[in-house]
C-alpha cells in the first residue's frame, strides 16, 4: 500500500493507493490542522493498518506542515516520508527555471500531463491562480496571479460596505446591486484574465497549447473561458503516482 499527499496553502489531500496504484481511500482536511492528536483521528478514517505502507511521497507548499505529517507517518510506519523535491525529476521532466522557487504542486501537476508531443498551460485555482507552461517534457516557467477565494475575502475585509459574498456565474455584466456587482467583476474579470494570459502565452512562444484546468473554482469558471480546455481534478495525484514509480 502507498499513501501519496498534497499539502496545499488551504487544504491537504491524502490519498492511499494498493500495490496497483488504484486509490482505496482519501482524506481532505485544513493545512493548519496538522498537531499529532488531530492527525491520529484523520489517518484512522486512511488506514489502520500501517505495517502495509511501502512508499510515502507528498507535493508541499507548507513546509511546516509537511515536517508535522512526515513525523507522524514515520512513528505509524518507520518508512521516509519523500517530498517531491527530494526525488531527481530529471528523467519525468526538464525545468528550465529556479527549481527552488518552483511549488513542488505545479512541478507535479506538469509531471501529470508531460509527454514528447503535446503542449500544455495548466491552470489551477487555488490560493493562487497558477498558470504553468508545459513544452513537451520542459517546464518553461509560468504566471501567478491572485486567488479568487482569497481576492474575494481581501475585498470584504477591507471595504466596510461589501458584504461576503459567495461567487456565482452572472448572465449580465452590469450588477444592480453591490452582491451582483461584486459577482460580475469577479466572474468576468477572471474569465478575461483566464483568456488573456493564455493568448499572451500563445502569442510569446509561438505555440499552440491544450488548456488544461484544475482546482475549486474550474467548475464555475469553465463555461466563460473562450479557449478550448480539459478539466481535470485529479492531475496531482496523478502526477504523485507517476513520481512514486521513482521511489524503490
Amino acid at each position: 500500500m502507498y499513501i501519496l499527499g498534497d499539502i496545499g496553502n488551504s487544504e491537504t489531500k491524502i490519498f492511499l493507493l494498493d500495490n496497483k496504484y488504484r486509490i482505496k481511500k482519501n482524506i481532505s482536511f485544513s493545512s493548519k490542522n496538522t498537531n499529532y492528536k488531530f492527525l491520529k483521528s484523520k489517518f484512522q478514517n486512511l488506514t489502520k493498518d500501517f505495517n502495509k505502507i511501502k512508499k510515502i511521497l507528498f507535493c508541499s507548499v507548507v513546509p511546516t506542515s509537511f515536517r508535522s505529517i512526515k513525523k507522524f507517518l514515520y512513528s505509524k510506519t518507520k518508512k521516509k516520508c519523500y517530498e517531491v523535491k527530494d526525488l531527481n525529476l530529471r528523467s519525468l521532466i526538464d525545468i528550465k527555471v529556479n527549481y527552488k522557487q518552483v511549488g513542488s504542486d505545479r512541478i507535479t501537476n506538469a509531471i501529470s500531463l508531460q509527454n514528447n508531443k503535446d503542449n500544455f498551460i495548466i491552470l489551477d485555482f487555488g490560493t493562487a491562480t497558477t498558470f504553468d507552461v508545459l513544452i513537451k517534457k520542459t517546464y518553461k516557467g509560468g504566471i501567478i496571479a491572485p486567488g479568487v477565494k482569497i481576492s474575494l475575502n481581501i475585498l470584504s475585509d477591507k471595504a466596510t460596505l461589501i458584504p461576503k459574498v459567495d461567487l456565482k456565474r452572472t448572465k449580465k455584466v452590469i450588477g444592480i446591486d453591490t452582491i451582483s456587482a461584486v459577482r460580475s467583476g469577479f466572474f468576468w474579470g477572471y474569465s478575461g484574465l483566464i483568456d488573456n494570459i493564455v493568448n499572451l502565452i500563445k502569442k510569446e512562444t509561438g505555440k499552440s497549447f491544450k488548456l488544461v484546468i484544475t482546482g475549486g473554482f474550474s467548475n464555475l469558471l469553465k463555461g466563460s473561458i473562450k479557449n478550448k480546455l480539459i478539466q481535470d481534478k485529479d492531475i496531482t495525484v496523478k502526477g504523485l503516482i507517476k513520481i512514486s514509480k521513482l521511489i524503490k
